[in-house]
């Protein structure tokens, strides 16, 4: 017999709510969540549908926080079922959306129902902050919610994201942090001309070439305790007519800093246009601020998370900063205890992306178990 949070999630991943469009999904959840006393608002900004769903008006609120959108299928013959049609193989849901982050999602619904239908009177606040703008731009999804709720006074205490923050086994890994992301499109000028002929042109690549050696061998910085070293990345390089004669006028590079708590993005600019100044280019550089390091070292939630896990799945986990950003960015800096706890994500973003199905109802009774810690 299938569970309620099994039942949930393969009716999410039937609606291909490809980033931006949610599909419906944000109207499905509110049906659930009407039942048992939210106030559900539907907050839609460009494209993006966002869900702010409340139940109570006092503190401390607890907001678990995920995303309906998921990236798009890839080829789809190369999966060996239709993405949105969840199919369960060897003890395994494949679909897209099944691990990042429908589960997650699934998850924190049956929680919450089953929390209310034991404590009506539950202290404080619970909600979820939904939003179909997490894979795609991320400007008009939780960063819109979070202006929106800060304009008229609502504070979030804890922040629980769903994201699959599990390494090898459910609960082994949350993520209490991130590190910053700060990007670069560089464009480096030089003048066009044929290759036989080097002395009457001026190549962009060459010129840039030992600056770029300089920017990646550059120890940004040594990490600490909870952040790894600071890490600089090109991402991509485009320069030249397509010919095989012609020395390009410019080049194009973008680049990514992914930073921890040592560094600030403006330290960051400076060193780097201080290299390519040292370097004499004729450049320009457009920034791009993607989020800001942030760090729940400790604290009730970070606390809650740990014993729930350790009850649910036995396990200690282990606290991360690792990986890429999340829409915690957006909520940490109004003061939040800011984790991330979800499913396994070995699969996410892949073909055929799976969840292992005995984890489904795991995850729903560990964020039940926080919310029992916290709001009774």
């Amino acid at each position: 017999m299938e569970s309620g949070t099994l039942k949930l999630l393969k009716s999410l991943i039937a609606i291909p709510s490809v980033t931006p469009n949610d599909g419906g999904c944000q109207q499905l959840l509110i049906e659930r969540l009407s039942r048992i006393g939210f106030e559900c608002e539907t907050l839609v900004f460009g494209e993006v549908t966002n869900l702010w769903a409340r139940r109570g008006s006092s503190a401390p609120l607890l907001a678990f926080a995920g995303h309906t959108d998921v990236v798009p299928t890839g080829p789809l013959e190369e999966w060996h079922s239709d993405p949105f049609k969840p199919e369960i193989r060897d003890g395994f849901l494949y679909g897209r959306g099944a691990a990042d982050m429908k589960s997650g999602i699934a998850a924190m619904v049956t929680a919450c129902e089953r929390f209310v239908q034991h404590h009506p009177d539950h202290q404080g606040s619970i909600a979820l902050l939904i939003t179909s703008d997490e894979e795609g731009p991320a400007i008009d999804g939780t960063v819109r919610v979070i202006e929106t709720l800060e304009a008229r006074g609502e504070k979030i205490d804890w922040a629980l994201i769903g994201e699959p923050s599990s390494s090898e086994t459910l609960g082994d890994v949350i993520k209490n942090g991130r590190r910053g992301s700060l990007g670069g499109n560089l464009t480096v000028r030089g003048v066009q001309g044929h290759v036989a002929y080097p002395q009457l042109a001026d190549n962009p690549i060459h010129r840039i070439i030992p600056a770029l050696h300089e920017l990646c061998d550059l120890e940004w910085d040594q990490g600490n305790d909870n952040f790894s070293a600071s890490s600089f990345q090109i991402s991509n390089f485009k320069a030249g007519t397509g010919v095989h004669n012609v020395i390009p006028g410019q080049v194009e590079i973008d680049f990514n800093l992914r930073y921890s708590t040592e560094l600030d993005q403006q330290q960051i600019i400076d060193t780097t246009e201080a290299i390519l100044q040292n370097h004499g280019l004729d450049y320009s550089i457009e920034w791009t601020l993607s989020g800001l390091p942030f760090l729940t070292s400790e604290g009730a939630l970070v606390e809650a998370a740990q014993q729930s896990i350790k009850q649910v799945t036995g396990i200690d986990t282990e606290l991360s900063t690792a990986g890429g950003t999340s829409d915690g960015r957006f909520i940490a800096p109004t003061g939040a205890q800011v984790l991330e706890l979800g499913m396994v994500n070995a699969s996410i973003h892949q073909i055929n992306e799976r969840v292992r199905v005995s984890d489904l109802d795991h995850l729903s009774e560990i964020y039940q178990e926080i919310l029992e810690r916290l709001l009774v």
